[in-house]
């Protein structure tokens, strides 16, 4: 039985490291992404690159929400298999923090 044990912790660890592997590799493909985006987006849920914004502040009874559309987008996500999206649509009740990127000098 404690060799089972053992296996469960190695198989954790093994899970551990392989997350730890992917979320580096996400953010080397972020830094070698930036450059090709005007605009951050963040949301409750997602962290997007984007070269194209738009927002919406929208009602439904006392409550607002914003409804954003991004066109050309990049999305920080370990889980997708592709991160590249042409366009995206987000609802949300939360808060959204667009920046717009310093230009690059060429």
């Amino acid at each position: 039985m404690g060799t089972l044990e053992e296996g469960a912790e190695m198989s954790a660890e093994d899970l551990e490291r392989y997350e730890t592997e992917i979320e580096l590799q996400l953010y080397q493909e972020y830094r070698a992404v930036l450059a090709m985006f005007k605009y951050v987006v963040e949301t409750e849920r997602r962290f997007y690159l984007a070269n194209e914004v738009t927002m919406e502040a929208k009602g439904e009874g006392d409550r607002t929400y914003f409804e954003i559309s991004l066109r050309d987008a990049w999305v920080w996500d370990m889980y997708r298999p592709a991160r590249f999206v042409s366009s995206v649509r987000v609802v949300t009740f939360k808060d959204v923090n667009v920046e717009e990127l310093p230009e690059k000098e060429l």
